[in-house]
């Protein structure tokens, strides 16, 4: 319903046209990210006022339960939903009259500053270094998230392919009781908010997210997943968004070898590659939803195996999964191999 109110709007203000850049070959209307916030917003406060107050009792759960949302997980819920707003709003802004990239980060870090203030009080993520050095990775490390995830947003339905298993499973291990209310309502409204989207961003697309969408996206995810591993979950943390990290870091990482410019849009990740050489659009999205379903087995192992060794060797096994697509991206459709 957002998306048709909003899309008369987007057609005449939010066109974004072909270049040399683009993997779109005709203008498209941008933006669609604003009804994807819009519909969290609305969700995660339906979804509050169910399991708050007499709720959580009226659905069979008691107050103390995981799924209970007292005053307390309001705000933290509250206020990561207006981190994701702001950042939205630098997206859209963004969208329209693109900013320098210094004062877009300054404003991307002060958003996610604020999504890190909203884990619960006590929350540790690294127990080993001092909390204030252990905020200031969360910030980087969120900040940095943020950015890959509208980075990696080239393609259509390739932020659909990601973030649905990675919500999925976010709210799943909210049900188990390792993730807390406030963000798994977020990560469950999320999921359905991007459903929605989906048909639309449907190859080919009829409307792309927009930086106002994909900011917004990676905040709330970096959120989840923050919150996830101060529960106990850093090792699932780590695999969920593993395909994402190990393609963004690796481009990154050559990208800054060759000096280019790295805040620049570009065609290098190793999805766009494997268009390049062969595969078709559907093809890349059907192998990179297999291995982030995958990603989330092994979370799921990690979490209930409860063990640190086995944690690493799902860590391990993670990673070899992710590598064996990226190569097969890379490589591309060998020559002899029909379509």
């Amino acid at each position: 319903m957002l998306i048709g109110l909003l899309r008369p709007l987007l057609v005449r203000y939010a066109i974004a046209r072909p270049n040399a850049r683009s993997a779109h070959t005709a203008p498209t209307p941008q933006g669609g990210g604003m009804a994807v916030v819009g519909t969290v917003v609305l969700a995660g406060w339906l979804g509050a006022a169910a399991l708050g107050s007499e709720g959580p009792t009226a659905l069979g759960f008691g107050p103390g339960s995981s799924f209970a949302v007292d005053v307390a997980g309001w705000w933290r819920m509250w206020t990561a939903l207006g981190a994701a707003v702001l950042v939205g709003v630098v997206g859209a802004v963004d969208d329209i009259r693109p900013l320098p990239p210094l004062p877009r980060l300054a404003l991307q870090i002060i958003a996610v500053g604020i999504a890190v203030s909203a884990l619960p009080d006590g929350a540790r993520v690294l127990p080993w270094i001092p909390l204030a050095l252990e905020r200031l990775l969360l910030v980087v490390g969120g900040a940095w998230f943020v950015n890959l995830t509208n980075f990696m947003d080239g393609m259509d339905w390739m932020t659909v392919a990601e973030t649905v298993p990675v919500t999925a499973a976010l709210s799943l291990f909210w049900f188990f009781g390792a993730v807390s209310a406030p963000a798994g309502i977020l990560m469950l409204a999320l999921l359905g908010a991007i459903l929605g989207f989906a048909p639309f961003n449907k190859p080919v697309a009829r409307l792309f997210l927009g930086d106002v969408g994909s900011l917004a996206i990676g905040l709330l995810v970096a959120y989840g997943l923050f919150d996830l591993a101060s529960r106990g979950g850093l090792a699932a943390a780590v695999i969920l968004p593993l395909y994402y990290i190990a393609d963004s870091g690796l481009t990154l990482v050559w990208r800054l070898r060759r000096g280019d410019r790295v805040w620049e849009a570009h065609r290098h990740h190793f999805y766009q590659v494997a268009v390049a050489r062969g595969f078709t659009v559907r093809e890349v999205l059907a192998r990179v939803a297999v291995t982030n379903v995958a990603l989330a087995c092994f979370a799921a192992a990690s979490l209930w195996q409860g063990s640190a060794a086995l944690s690493a060797v799902d860590i391990a096994l993670s990673a070899g999964v992710v590598a064996l697509l990226l190569r097969d991206l890379a490589r591309g459709r060998p020559a002899t191999e029909p379509r």
